[in-house]
């Protein structure tokens, strides 16, 4: 028996993540008695700095993988986001976890299918005005990308032997039921779903049954585990400090404000800096546990 442990959306560089903050991450990993940790992408804005993360729990004896979310493929050219030579790097490749089990990691992407706009130009002007994506410089439309994805999800998944059982992970959400529909004022956000993932990333899997769990992020919204075509589905992103529950605590028990907007809310802490980082410190870990994925195997 081993536990397999997989964090997506860490976010060190917007989260203010120190070396303090990731020793205790790494004390309470092995507390937890991880045999191996998978960083699920959105590690950190910048490609070294997503390293230096790798690096450390490395350095604290831990078995690390890890494969790209958006957020470090603004430096990335397209040979180093599909082909990223590094020893620990997960795309299209697997960890043997043990004579049973392999870890698979797959970036992902995304084909604009879950949102409700159909007009390609429209999705493309949308995201050139407010998708942090459109600071990346990829060959390829996006739909043309995650299908040659999608592609080799199955041919790689083909190789697999059919009595191994496959744990994969990727970043980009890869069925409709993680997918939120607002109403009312909110319901342009509805368009945004463009650039979440793609549903038939999850149609290639529904043919594999040696895939046993699912995990990603990218949502910044956690859901309870869902089965769907007999594999589970994780969706526990860490996601950014002003969307914690341990932040809205914080705002609460201050009584800081009346409402809380996750998106309004960072000028309130920068006000309260040090009272903040103090209960970061204090409260890290019980976040944590509400942002990670464990899975036994």
């Amino acid at each position: 028996m081993g536990r397999l442990a997989i964090i997506s959306d860490l976010h060190m560089d917007i989260n203010h993540l120190t070396p303090v903050h990731f020793q205790q991450i790494a004390n309470h990993l092995k507390q937890q008695q991880v045999d191996h940790l998978h960083l699920a992408g959105d590690i950190a804005n910048k490609k070294e700095r997503a390293l230096s993360v790798v690096d450390f729990f490395q350095r604290q004896g831990l078995s690390v993988t890890f494969h790209w979310g958006n957020h470090e493929m603004i430096d990335l050219a397209e040979d180093e986001i599909e082909g990223f030579t590094h020893p620990s790097f997960l795309n299209f490749h697997t960890y043997p976890l043990s004579d049973t089990h392999v870890l698979l990691g797959v970036n992902g992407w995304y084909d604009y299918q879950y949102s409700d706009l159909t007009n390609e130009k429209d999705i493309l002007r949308l995201k050139q005005l407010f998708w942090y994506d459109r600071m990346i410089h990829r060959q390829g439309t996006d739909p043309a990308i995650s299908h040659e994805i999608n592609r080799r999800l199955r041919e790689v998944l083909t190789t697999i032997p059919t009595d191994k059982q496959v744990i994969l992970s990727t970043h980009f959400v890869p069925q409709s039921a993680f997918i939120v529909r607002q109403t009312g004022k909110y319901a342009r956000w509805n368009h945004l779903n463009a650039f979440l993932g793609s549903p038939d990333f999850g149609a290639v899997l529904a043919d594999f049954p040696q895939v046993q769990d699912v995990v990603f992020g990218h949502t910044h919204r956690r859901f309870a585990p869902k089965c769907i075509a007999g594999a589970w589905y994780h969706c526990r992103p860490f996601g950014y400090y002003y969307e914690w529950e341990m932040t809205r605590r914080f705002v609460k028990e201050r009584q800081l404000t009346d409402s809380f907007q996750p998106t309004k809310i960072r000028g309130l802490l920068r006000q309260h800096d040090d009272d903040f980082a103090a209960y970061k410190q204090a409260h890290l870990i019980e976040e944590l546990e509400q942002g990670i994925t464990y899975i036994d195997y």
